[in-house]
């Protein structure tokens, strides 16, 4: 059973007058599909970031042309490099007058079992999902500590921070340690008024994800949710827009699923 996608949600103006910066949002996932919601729910300016140049490109032509903002600038840069993250984070400040909300969506992931992986393979997921996460968090919350007028952090966990799969353990752990991290995190930045949640979905088809499992399991996956399909990626979106306005102004430290999983 599959049950019908519901339409796309018009923007309400949630973070209006806002301005956010969205790492991995080339292509078709939920980091470009965040950004879309963002201009959609008021954003002023947007800063996207990826490490392919000409996605990038792409995404930030597409994001001017369907949401009509034109205050939209890419800035290439990886999240596993720190001079790269500082990089793009003064790049953001200077563009935007300074950035309200940061939303950490980079992750990568791949598919092997634990017995077959190789440390090259398990560093290299940890350390863009996890350690690149904690690098944009740590300078991010010293900017805004800096600036004194609070802000907003949203991070991109998984239910397999949660849940148990075969040949994700190098992932499941990544995304585990992005949930401890942002609980952690979160009380340190209450203290200068700056909020940290994380939105933690089951399963979205995009095309980085067709590349790194095969279908047979995706259709097994989709199987396994109530609705008998993946989350569109601006479902997820949509949960980082809660998190990023004043409509979650009281919460910090959580982990919000974002999952129709019956078991």
């Amino acid at each position: 059973m599959s049950l019908k996608t519901p339409e796309y949600v018009a923007g309400h103006g949630l973070i209006k007058g806002k301005s956010v910066l969205v790492t991995a949002a080339a292509g078709a996932g939920i980091g470009f599909s965040a950004a879309m919601r963002a201009a959609e729910e008021g954003a002023r300016a947007i800063v996207l970031s990826d490490i392919h140049p000409g996605r990038l490109d792409a995404a930030v032509e597409k994001l001017k042309t369907e949401s009509g903002l034109q205050d939209v600038f890419g800035k290439v840069g990886n999240v596993a490099v720190e001079d790269d993250v500082q990089a793009l984070v003064d790049f953001a400040e200077a563009q935007t007058g300074g950035v309200d909300i940061l939303i950490n969506n980079a992750g990568l992931g791949t598919s092997k079992l634990l017995i077959d992986m190789e440390d090259d393979e398990w560093n290299k997921v940890i350390d863009v999902t996890l350690n690149g996460t904690m690098r944009m968090t740590r300078y991010m919350m010293k900017v805004m500590k800096a600036r004194g007028q609070g802000g907003v952090i949203v991070n991109n966990a998984s239910v397999l921070g949660w849940r148990a799969q075969k040949e994700q353990a190098h992932y499941a752990a990544a995304k585990a340690g992005v949930m401890a991290l942002t609980r952690c995190a979160a009380l340190e930045a209450a203290e200068f008024d700056v909020r940290i949640n994380a939105v933690s979905p089951s399963i979205v088809l995009h095309p980085m994800l067709r590349k790194s499992a095969s279908e047979e399991l995706l259709e097994e996956l989709e199987s396994k949710e109530a609705y008998g399909r993946a989350a569109e990626a601006w479902e997820v979106a949509n949960v980082m827009m809660f998190l990023a306005s004043d409509y979650s102004s009281y919460m910090t430290g959580e982990i919000v699923s974002c999952s129709s999983q019956r078991s």
